[in-house]
């Protein structure tokens, strides 16, 4: 998995019926309680700010976002602005998530010199992913995940990475592994995840969470309610700082 800068229902039979429904939602209410409490345990909560990019040291891009309740779900919106020399590109997508986390639908579109929309939709272990590029035909893949939980990572989506904190079991810390889709890469792939402990930055102590692939390390520094306030790449010089005011 690579990163780039372009870079988510009779008496008897009357009361048998009566039970039976009562028993059903009761357990509709339980699974319902076990979301919410599943949800609240991996840390799902609204979050809103502004990242800006940087590589070596240089700004290229800024990103807004907003993770927000959406019914009995989740939604997260972001809209990001990224340059590279005479290039530039405007990124905007929104993933919605079920109550605990799992990804339901994503859509991107990027607009630069040609506009490219993808569309995710999960039913089960199965995504199907539809791409357009203005000027080409739509193309149609399926993929399957043989393990969860998955997790969407777009290329030019930093808080998707915030997402990920959120979904890390920090009771049980260690190594966890996390399916993934990079809708850039266009095929399944798969992360660990791993608490790394306490690290200060500029006098700024942090949380921090590595995420790590074959080819790629990527460290997220966590403030104390583990929101997303630095990301780095150290092999590709990439830096995405969170403004302070937000």
């Amino acid at each position: 998995m690579k990163r780039h800068l372009w870079i988510a229902c009779a008496a008897s039979a009357v009361l048998l019926a009566s039970a039976q429904a009562t028993a059903a939602q009761a357990g509709g209410d339980k699974r319902a309680s076990k979301d919410k409490k599943t949800a609240a345990d991996r840390g799902l909560m609204e979050d809103k700010g502004r990242f800006r990019l940087l590589v070596d040291g240089q700004q290229v891009g800024t990103e807004e976002f907003h993770i927000a309740p959406d019914g009995t779900g989740w939604s997260a919106r972001g809209k990001a602005e990224l340059k590279a020399g005479a290039a530039s590109a405007q990124v905007s997508a929104q993933l919605r998530l079920a109550a605990e986390g799992a990804p339901v639908t994503y859509e991107c579109v990027t607009q630069s010199n040609r506009k490219d929309t993808v569309t995710v939709a999960f039913n089960g272990s199965v995504a199907r992913m539809d791409l357009q590029t203005e000027g080409s035909q739509p193309f149609t893949q399926e993929m399957t995940f043989d393990t969860g939980p998955v997790i969407i990572l777009d290329n030019n989506m930093y808080h998707h990475y915030a997402i990920l904190a959120r979904l890390y079991d920090w009771q049980a810390k260690g190594e966890q592994s996390f399916a993934v889709l990079i809708p850039q890469d266009q095929v399944p792939g798969s992360i660990t995840v791993k608490a790394g402990g306490p690290q200060e930055v500029d006098g700024t102590r942090y949380e921090v969470l590595r995420v790590q692939t074959s080819d790629l390390v990527v460290d997220l520094f966590l403030d104390p309610s583990r929101r997303l306030m630095r990301l780095t790449v150290a092999d590709s010089k990439v830096e995405v700082v969170r403004d302070k005011s937000s």
